[in-house]
């Protein structure tokens, strides 16, 4: 299956920080910001975190979701959203599965070596389940206030 701007948004079931299984499907009706990320308590994913948070309330007045999905355990999202004070869901997908259904789990090089891990990127879904706007190589600075305005303009 292949992801693409103007059809469904491909299902997942995953687990969550609070030890519930998440599906998209289950959240029609809202819109969705399903955010990819690397690695909890990072700095750059730990800013990009923080800035969803304070920017929460705006999303949720829109009637939007955030999901924020990595390949952490349960026990370190735990960790990372008490620290943190984070009011949004994190996703458990350890074995990659999703990442890979949304495309963003790739080839990465850090100081010459070579590793598998998740590309940072946002996917914003409409409260029909459609995938609307796709944000890939996220750069953190700007982008949730980028993400907030789209939806805000068109959502």
């Amino acid at each position: 299956m292949t992801i693409e701007v103007g059809k469904k948004a491909p299902d997942f079931s995953l687990l969550s920080n609070t030890g519930e299984t998440v599906t998209l499907s289950s959240l029609q009706g809202e819109n969705v910001v399903l955010y990819f990320y690397p690695k909890d308590m990072t700095p750059g994913c730990t800013t990009q975190a923080c800035d969803f948070r304070d920017m929460h309330e705006d999303f949720s007045n829109l009637d939007t979701v955030i999901l924020g999905v990595s390949p952490d355990p349960q026990s370190r999202h735990e960790k990372f959203i008490e620290k943190h004070g984070l009011p949004f869901m994190l996703l458990v997908d350890e074995d990659h599965e999703v990442a890979e259904l949304y495309d963003v789990w790739k080839l990465k090089k850090n100081f010459g070596k070579e590793y598998m891990g998740i590309e940072r990127s946002t996917f914003i879904i409409n409260k029909e389940g459609e995938l609307v706007k796709e944000f890939r190589k996220v750069k953190v600075k700007g982008h949730v206030e980028e993400a907030l305005s789209f939806i805000k303009e068109n959502l």
